[in-house]
């Protein structure tokens, strides 16, 4: 009888039940899920049942998480995914919010750039913790990005991004995600990533500060190769701030059309 065994098809006797599998595989393991539900009662197992055996605090190896994150994905599309390479500029509200997206999809290779170090004001919209006051973004979300997906290979730049290193840092990414809050910079990689990097895409963000609908946050395509997320209106100014809410909205929007790239789909 075949069963699917963390994923795996594997052929058991006719009989079996979850926990004489779980006795005969991996006996430590504290969590028993049978099609998508947690068990604690034995329960004979069915052809095509799904058995999961978790040890609480283990980590995976990379077969057996790639397996488990595929598990969920819409089929077919986790190869185009785990060979991605996506550069971040900016690891603030939508930087960090949408570098964690990315992550959870077991994307190949992150480029995150940033400068700047953690402070207490940035955990109301940010992806970061109190225990990060202090440090540099890029290793913080390095620590994070390693407890949700420690394969995702993260590369960090601690540096200032300018029309004279953009080119430089991001030349191995497909998809470029503008997560800055100064417009001056925003502008600065945008001209430079549409004039002087035919092959890659831009998803960058305006508008989306305060705490108004939901719905007027948007994807728009510019251009073939330039992406606008945002309801071009809602900017960060006194009586109008930035929470997270719309920031995690904008961010995942990102994350979304960068994932919607990799997968050939171009349109909004």
């Amino acid at each position: 009888m075949e069963i699917f065994l963390n994923e795996k098809s594997v052929i058991v006797k006719k009989g079996y039940s979850a926990f004489k599998v779980r006795d005969s595989v991996k006996a430590d393991a504290d969590v028993v899920i049978l099609n998508g539900f947690m068990i604690k009662e034995d329960t004979l197992l069915k052809e095509k049942d799904k058995l999961i055996l978790i040890k609480r605090g283990e980590i995976p190896n990379k077969d057996e998480l790639e397996n488990l994150l595929v598990s969920r994905h819409t089929p077919g599309l986790h190869e185009k995914v785990k060979n991605a390479v996506v550069g971040i500029a900016g690891l603030g509200g939508l930087g960090s919010n949408a570098a964690v997206s990315l992550a959870r999809l077991g994307i190949g290779k992150l480029i995150l750039v940033d400068y700047d170090v953690v402070e207490p004001s940035n955990l109301n919209r940010q992806q970061y913790f109190i225990k990060h006051i202090g440090m540099l973004k890029t290793q913080a979300l390095r620590e994070i990005i390693y407890e949700i997906n420690p394969y995702v290979e993260v590369k960090t730049i601690d540096i200032y991004l300018d029309k004279q290193n953009i080119m430089e840092y991001f030349k191995e990414a497909q998809i470029i995600i503008e997560a800055f809050d100064n417009p001056k910079c925003k502008a600065e990689l945008t001209n430079t990533i549409l004039t002087q990097c035919k092959d890659k895409f831009l998803v960058a963000a305006s508008g989306m500060a305060g705490y108004f609908s939901n719905n007027t946050i948007k994807t728009r395509k510019i251009t073939n190769r330039f992406y606008l997320v945002g309801d071009n209106i809602s900017e960060a100014k006194p009586g109008c701030g930035l929470m997270a809410p719309r920031v995690s909205i904008a961010a995942n929007h990102q994350a979304n059309m960068a994932l919607r790239l990799i997968l050939g789909e171009e349109d909004i």
